[in-house]
C-alpha cells in the first residue's frame, strides 16, 4: 500500500495553531504594559505634584519620559535584533521593564523617576520592534491583520486598567502613587518567565544561513510538511541607511510619518484629557472617564474587524479624513453646545482607537525579513519621538495660543496624515512576507 505524503505548504499559509496564539499572547503583554505605564502617570502626578512641589516643567518631563525611552529603545534594540536575533531581545526587554517598574516605588526625586521611566520606555520600545516583527514573521497571512491589529486592543485595555486603578488608589492613601507605579512589575515579571524558552524566528535563522535550525523549528511548531521559501540570498548585515535607499525610503517615510500623525493627537489629547475636557466645558468625572474608556475599547475591537474587512490603505485614508473633520469642528463649536461636543468627541475617540490598529500592521507588513525589525523599530521610534514632543508642548500651546488654535494645529497634523497616506500608503493586505519586497502604492 502506497503511503501518500501530505502536500507541502508555505509557512505563510498554515492554519492558525496554538503556537501562533502563544506568541501573540506573549507579545501582547508588552502592549498591555505600555498602555498601563502611559495611563498611570497622569494619576500619579496628581498626588506627586503637591508632595514633591513639581513644576510645570517636571510634570511635562515625567509625562513624556516613557515616550522618550520608547524612542531610544525602538531605534536601537530593533536594529540590534537584526544582528543577534529576535528571541534575545524578546526576553531582555522584559528584564528591563520588570526592574524599572519595580524600582519606581523607591524614588525620592523627580529626576530619579524621570530616568527610571526612560529606562522602562527603552525596554518597551525594544519590545515593540521585536514583538511586531516576531509575530509578523510566524503568522499566516490570512490571520496576520487580526493578530497584529490586536496590539491596539491590548494597549487600550492596559490604558483603561491604569485609569480604573488610578481612580481607586488615589482616594485611599496619599502615597498610593508609589503602589500604582510599581504595580506594573508583577505582570511584567510573569511575562518574562513565560517568554523564557521561546524559539527564534525561523525567517531570521534562514536569513543568517542557519537552515537546519530554522527547519527544525518549523517542523516542531508548524508541521513536517511546512516549508519556508524566503528572500535569503543576501546574508550580509543590513546598514541602518538601507532604510533610505531608493528601494525603501518611500515606505520608511510613509510608515514613520503616518505613525507620527496618528499618535501625536492620541497621546497629546489623552495624556492631558482631564484638563482638555474642563477647558472645553465638559465636566471631567469618573463617569465621563468610564464612557470614554468604554468607547476606546469598543473602537479598538471595531478596528480589528475593519482591518480584516477593508483594504489597509482605504481604512487609513478615510479615518484620517474623518478625524481631521471631527477635530476641526470641535475647534469651532461653542461651549454651550455640550451634547454636540460630546458626540463629536466620542466619534473622534471611537475612530482614533479603531484606526490605531494599523500602527501594528503596516510597518510589519511593509519591510522584507532582512530589515523588518529595523524598519518597524525606526517607524516606532519616530512615532514616540513625535508623541513625546507633542505631549510635552501641548500645555504650553494651550497656554500660549488657546484651546481653539491648539486643536486646529492637531487638525492640521491629521490632515497631513491623510495627504501622506493618499500619496504613499501601499496595500499590504493578503500579501505574503516574501512579497513585502515588492509592494508599491496602488
Amino acid at each position: 500500500m502506497q503511503i501518500v505524503k501530505p502536500p507541502k505548504i508555505q509557512m505563510d499559509d498554515v492554519p492558525l495553531n496554538r503556537f501562533h496564539i502563544k506568541i501573540a499572547g506573549l507579545t501582547f503583554g508588552a502592549h498591555f504594559i505600555d498602555g498601563y505605564v502611559l495611563g498611570q502617570i497622569g494619576f500619579a502626578l496628581t498626588q506627586m505634584t503637591p508632595q514633591m512641589g513639581l513644576s510645570s516643567f517636571w510634570q511635562g518631563m515625567l509625562g513624556s519620559s516613557a515616550l522618550i525611552g520608547l524612542f531610544i529603545g525602538s531605534l536601537f534594540l530593533g536594529h540590534i535584533s537584526d544582528f543577534i536575533g529576535r528571541q534575545k531581545i524578546f526576553c531582555f526587554s522584559f528584564i528591563i521593564i520588570t526592574i524599572g517598574t519595580f524600582s519606581q516605588f523607591f524614588i525620592e526625586t523627580p529626576l530619579e523617576l524621570f530616568l527610571l521611566r526612560i529606562f522602562i520606555g527603552i525596554g518597551l520600545g525594544g519590545d515593540y520592534s521585536v514583538g511586531h516583527t516576531m509575530l509578523a514573521e510566524i503568522s499566516p497571512r490570512k490571520h496576520r491583520g487580526i493578530l497584529l491589529g490586536s496590539f491596539s486592543v491590548i494597549w487600550t485595555f492596559g490604558y483603561v486598567a491604569a485609569n480604573f486603578l488610578g481612580h481607586y488608589l488615589t482616594y485611599i492613601d496619599p502615597n498610593a502613587w508609589r503602589w500604582l507605579l510599581m504595580s506594573a512589575s508583577l505582570p511584567a515579571f510573569i511575562i518574562l518567565l513565560l517568554r523564557i524558552g521561546t524559539p527564534e524566528s525561523p525567517r531570521w535563522l534562514m536569513k543568517k544561513g542557519r537552515y537546519e535550525e530554522a527547519n527544525t523549528i518549523i517542523k516542531k511548531y508548524f508541521g513536517t510538511n511546512v516549508i519556508l521559501n524566503d528572500e535569503y540570498s543576501e546574508r550580509k548585515a543590513i546598514s541602518f541607511f538601507a532604510l533610505f535607499s531608493p528601494q525603501y525610503r518611500q515606505r520608511t517615510l510613509f510608515n514613520s510619518l503616518f505613525f507620527i500623525c496618528l499618535v501625536i493627537p492620541y497621546f497629546a489629547i489623552y495624556t492631558f484629557l482631564p484638563s482638555i475636557l474642563n477647558i472645553m466645558g465638559l465636566n471631567q468625572s469618573f463617569s465621563t472617564d468610564l464612557l470614554l474608556n468604554f468607547i476606546l475599547i469598543i473602537g479598538a475591537l471595531l478596528g480589528i474587524v475593519l482591518t480584516q474587512t477593508f483594504s489597509r490603505r482605504g481604512f487609513l485614508i478615510y479615518s484620517f479624513i474623518f478625524l481631521a473633520i471631527c477635530l476641526g469642528l470641535l475647534s469651532f463649536i461653542p461651549e454651550q453646545q455640550t451634547l454636540v461636543m460630546l458626540m463629536l468627541f466620542a466619534a473622534f475617540t471611537l475612530v482614533l482607537s479603531a484606526v490605531s490598529n494599523l500602527v501594528g500592521v503596516f510597518p510589519a507588513e511593509s519591510f522584507p525579513t532582512k530589515m523588518r525589525a529595523l524598519g518597524v523599530g525606526f517607524a516606532t521610534s519616530m512615532s514616540r519621538l513625535g508623541s513625546a514632543i507633542g505631549t510635552g508642548l501641548l500645555p504650553i500651546a494651550i497656554l500660549s495660543f488657546g484651546m481653539q488654535s491648539t486643536m486646529l494645529i492637531l487638525t492640521g497634523i491629521l490632515a497631513s496624515g491623510a495627504i501622506i497616506s493618499i500619496l504613499w500608503a501601499p496595500e499590504t493586505k493578503d500579501l505574503s512576507l516574501v512579497e513585502a519586497s515588492d509592494i508599491s502604492v496602488p
